[in-house]
């Protein structure tokens, strides 16, 4: 998921004066070039590079929820936070201190270069807690800061329809951790938003209220269609060249969605798309406890593929025309995001370990990700376990995300699968810096006018 390739270089730097040392998460991204074949010696097309930051993809009666604006009282509160209480510096008499008083006023009230700013975006989803913090680089942006931790919010939803405590408190928990990083990190303007488990949650207003209460961010519950659009503004970079639309897909913990888009403009707009109420965790609490035989696996893993058949059925019928209008299947386009398509395409490379840079913006054949799925459905959990990149946190999910998968390939049968590590967070931070952009642009034409005089300023 990176939109993090911009970086100041070396222009400019003192002789003899240190590096800062780029965060591990800048660097994995830095300098990528994204959309290249698995196999070096395979004629496939590269992806598309970056394109400038621009506005997001329109979906049909799709309902944007507007990103919260800064306010000059605290930085907390423009990063999505509750204020903290103002405080008064001590009482000083004289001149000096009257003066020094206007200068720090003068300078408080300077807005801060919009290259300088601070955007972050937090994605509470049904499995994870997301955090990205990035600043505008030219056309695009460098990460200074991200965090990702497996919360599991969604655990046990299936069946009581509730978040449960303890689930809630692993989320909190990790939200803190990203409320500390947005106020160390002088964040300007924030979005916040939880997708499947708490739109399904009986509980999930509350739960949300709860988070204002205790960690001052206020996320927003945003829709299925909307979790679409910023997954393909987050990644659509990473689509080969090609002609006629392409599908992106992104299988998350409560829900997958796929969305068709049309790619004749820098940025694709949305023919069709479709959510399921079908991730990795939902599907794979669905099914329950799996005996521990061949026949048993393998029964699960067809109900699975059943489960997410049925609910694409409607999408299915429609984009069918869409593939079979394809002169030559090979141009059939396919992206994916998600931690399943990730870990997936680790294993394809045979990685030790998971390697993002490795990973996001290659393009994999798809039937090595068919026969990895099967491998992997017919494993026990224990032998899941050991896999490399799998371990025990992904070890009783990547079946069902194995199920999905394969059913999308049936789908929308794709001779080649890009993969892509980004998503919801680089999508807002695009939509976030996009409209940040536009109102500096406003600002400096109003300055100009009026020959650049402060706003408000009448010449006597």
């Amino acid at each position: 998921m990176a939109d993090t390739d911009a970086s100041a270089g070396n222009a400019g730097k003192r002789p003899g004066r240190k590096r800062r040392r780029k965060h591990a998460y800048a660097r994995a991204t830095a300098k990528r070039t994204p959309a290249r074949p698995a196999d070096p010696g395979a004629e496939l097309p590269r992806a598309d590079q970056i394109p400038p930051i621009s506005p997001a993809p329109a979906l049909p009666d799709a309902s944007r929820a507007s990103p919260e604006q800064a306010t000059p009282r605290a930085v907390a509160l423009a990063a999505n936070m509750a204020p903290a209480p103002a405080t008064t510096a001590p009482a000083t008499n004289g001149p000096a201190a009257a003066i020094a008083a206007m200068a720090r006023a003068a300078l408080s009230n300077r807005p801060v270069p919009f290259h300088r700013q601070a955007y972050a975006a937090i994605d509470l989803g049904t499995n994870n807690c997301r955090l990205l913090i990035a600043r505008p680089a030219g056309d695009h942006f460098v990460v200074v800061d991200a965090f990702s931790r497996v919360v599991r919010l969604g655990e046990g939803l299936a069946q009581s329809g509730r978040l449960s405590d303890a689930a809630m408190d692993r989320a909190l928990a990790a939200l803190q951790i990203c409320a500390d990083k947005l106020k160390r990190r002088n964040v300007h303007l924030a979005r916040s938003v939880a997708t499947e488990a708490c739109r399904r949650a009986t509980n999930g207003a509350d739960f949300i209220e709860r988070v204002r209460r205790e960690t001052g961010i206020r996320l927003d519950i945003i829709t299925a269609q909307e979790e679409a659009r910023l997954a393909v503004l987050g990644c659509h970079i990473l689509l080969e060249h090609g002609e006629g639309p392409a599908m992106i897909f992104d299988i998350g913990g409560g829900s997958t969605e796929m969305v068709l888009v049309d790619t004749s403009e820098p940025v694709p707009r949305i023919l069709d798309w479709q959510s399921v109420p079908w991730g990795v965790v939902s599907l794979t609490e669905s099914i329950g406890t799996i005996a521990d035989s061949a026949e048993a696996r393998a029964v699960a893993y067809g109900e699975m593929r059943r489960l997410v058949r049925e609910g694409f059925a409607d999408f299915s019928a429609r984009v069918a025309g869409e593939h079979a209008a394809q002169t030559d299947p090979t141009a059939i386009r396919l992206l994916g995001t998600s931690g399943t398509v990730t870990t997936l395409a680790s294993l394809h490379l045979g990685l030790p370990q998971y390697d993002r840079s490795a990973v996001d913006g290659l393009i994999v054949p798809a039937a090595s990700m068919r026969a990895i799925s099967q491998r992997l459905a017919a494993c026990s959990p224990a032998e899941r376990m050991a896999v490399p990149c799998i371990g025990r946190e992904r070890a009783d999910l990547v079946v069902a995300g194995c199920a999905i998968l394969e059913t999308i390939l049936d789908i929308w049968p794709a001779e080649r699968l890009g993969i892509a590590d980004r998503g919801i967070r680089e999508g807002i931070l695009r939509s976030l810096m996009a409209t940040a952009s536009d109102a500096e642009k406003a600002r400096l034409a109003v300055r100009r006018r009026d020959g650049g005089r402060p706003a408000g300023k009448d010449i006597p």
